[in-house]
């Protein structure tokens, strides 16, 4: 029936028998919610009825145009995260839960008006094109770029049905003359889990940029080489990491915690509406020092990762204050291919703590400028950070120093050198 972020399960009301001692009272009273929708289905039928027949220009009053604003307005009247998705958006939206899309396989970006190839994705189209990275992209299907086309418009006409064909022309300063290539779209599967890594004394890096449908597995697979390649301690990333599939968010935590135990929970409109969520892995958790990076881009599914553990004393939080999204949206599928993001609980840490317009807040802070966030989000997403003379030359600057991912390695090492094999020294600690 839907699809949920922050995933929460549907119930459905079978019906609840009140014993008033008068049948047809009780009729009366089992009707009334169908009385209220009428009453108000006809407010809203009256007015889009005088605004099709009165309004001066009759295209903007068509009964079609007028319900979908109707719906817009309805959900956007009830909180920031409720919305009604058309068709398209709706489409577009289950393309980034999923991870998946039709597409050529490149990750573009705006530069003084340009679009330029930030990098071709291994084994996709653009990549067995010979795509490179610092291409421009000048021309789609024959037609022209305009200087500050917007990047979304070109992504969407990049992006296709897969088999099906697209043309794409390219400038590349090396050659003189323009490129021109035929490319059919397939499946492209987007990673969320990026830039592990083994650092300097055994800690181990992992990056989550989003909580998709395949971010458990992504991460399971990062860890497990990186603990092959000898990772005695964990940097686990989450900054400016919005959010994204409840249950994804509780199989990165799981691998913690011991089967049976709550990661999180989330409690609706009724105290019937409770749902646990435990972790399902068999055998013991990972017991290693274990350092969690937030600031205020981390969101939703980044808090429930974050607040399980810290919460039960699993990890040492650094950073700044997370955003504070403690809200569950379900996605409900409509006709036409259209959806409603609906708000239908909140979420919970396991000791009952809500995040919710909250945020967490690190055991050590680290803040950082405006300017300082900026060239670290470029940087860490960027290949040339190993070559600062390349890197300042294309983004005209030198990489800096990420000073909250210094400050929890050095956390983590110093208990490593106390002898804490197990955990950071942060039990009993609340979100």
């Amino acid at each position: 029936m839907f699809k949920r972020i922050l995933t929460l399960a549907a119930g459905v009301l079978l019906g609840v028998g009140l014993a008033f001692g008068n049948l047809q009272l009780a009729l009366v009273w089992s009707i009334w919610p169908n009385r209220e929708l009428d009453r108000a289905s006809n407010r809203m039928r009256e007015v889009l009825q005088l605004v099709n027949e009165n309004y001066v220009d009759a295209k903007p009053a068509a009964y079609a145009d007028l319900a979908t604003a109707a719906l817009h307005g309805v959900a956007d009247s009830l909180d920031p995260h409720s919305e009604f998705l058309e068709a398209k958006d709706n489409m577009e939206f289950e393309e980034e839960l999923t991870g998946e899309f039709g597409g050529i396989g490149i990750q573009v970006e705006t530069r003084g008006g340009r679009v330029l190839v930030i990098a071709p994705i291994a084994g996709t189209p653009g990549d067995r094109a010979g795509i490179q990275r610092g291409d421009e992209i000048v021309s789609i299907d024959g037609k022209a770029l305009e200087s500050g086309t917007v990047l979304d418009a070109v992504v969407g006409r990049l992006r296709g049905k897969p088999q099906t064909k697209v043309a794409v022309g390219l400038r590349r300063p090396s050659v003189a003359q323009q490129i021109d290539l035929t490319l059919v779209r397939e499946v492209i599967k987007t990673e969320s889990v990026l830039g592990a890594r083994l650092l300097d004394g055994g800690v181990g890096y992992v990056q989550i940029t989003e909580f998709a449908e395949h971010t458990g597995d992504q991460f399971a697979k990062a860890l497990d080489g990186l603990l092959k390649q000898g990772a005695s301690s964990l940097v686990l990333d989450l900054r400016n990491n919005p959010g994204g599939l409840l249950d994804s968010a509780v199989e990165v935590a799981e691998l913690f915690f011991k089967k049976g135990e709550i990661v999180v929970y989330t409690q609706g409109r009724k105290q019937s509406d409770r749902e646990d969520y435990r972790s399902e892995i068999d055998g013991p958790p990972l017991e290693l020092p274990l350092a969690v990076l937030i600031n205020s881009g981390s969101a939703s599914a980044a808090e429930v990762v974050t607040g399980a553990l810290k919460d039960t004393g699993r990890a040492v939080v650094v950073g700044e204050r997370s955003f504070g999204k403690g809200s569950v949206q379900s996605v409900f599928k409509l006709k036409n291919g259209e959806g409603l993001r609906l708000t239908t609980a909140r979420y919970y840490t396991p000791s009952g703590v809500s995040i919710h317009e909250k945020g967490i807040t690190p055991h050590v802070e680290v803040v950082m400028t405006p300017d300082e966030d900026g060239k670290l989000s470029l940087q860490r997403a960027r290949p040339e950070r190993s070559d600062p003379v390349a890197f300042k030359e294309r983004f005209g600057f030198v990489p800096i120093a990420d000073r909250q991912l210094q400050v929890a390695i050095d956390v983590l090492l110093g208990v490593q050198i106390l002898g804490d094999r197990t955990q950071p020294s942060v039990a009993g600690s609340q979100p």
